[in-house]
């Protein structure tokens, strides 16, 4: 997923996501930060630019078998509600990690991107 701050700066950071057919879900997991959430780099991004892109891609030795997806998309920072829990409960069912460490009971946020360009090539 890459951000930008209010003054340009990009960061881009690889993501764990789910997609609810609609949106992609991102979350706040616990796997060890140096500083709280509201402080993550991607989250004060967000909060100032909303606009994200997040990039898939699908590789292969052979070449013919390669292909991506670029989303652009808006972000928000999402915490609670039905929504919530329920981006809780589609990210534990992807990925058995979310799972093992009770994501739903951890009281993280979750990164919603709004899709609102969608740009594919190749075998995806």
């Amino acid at each position: 997923m890459a951000t930008v701050d209010r003054s340009g700066k990009p960061l881009v950071l690889p993501i764990c996501y789910a997609y609810d057919g609609t949106n992609l879900y991102t979350p706040i997991d616990k796997k060890p930060k140096s500083v709280s959430p509201g402080e993550l780099k991607r989250i004060r991004n967000i909060t100032g630019n909303p606009n994200v892109s997040v990039l898939v891609d699908v590789y292969n030795e052979d070449w013919n078998e390669i292909g991506f997806i670029i989303i652009h998309g808006t972000a928000e920072v999402i915490d609670s509600g039905k929504e919530y829990r329920e981006s809780l409960r589609i990210l534990s069912e992807k990925y058995i990690q979310y799972r093992q460490m009770n994501l739903s009971e951890l009281g993280l946020p979750v990164i919603k991107i709004s899709p609102n360009r969608i740009i594919s090539w190749g075998k995806i």
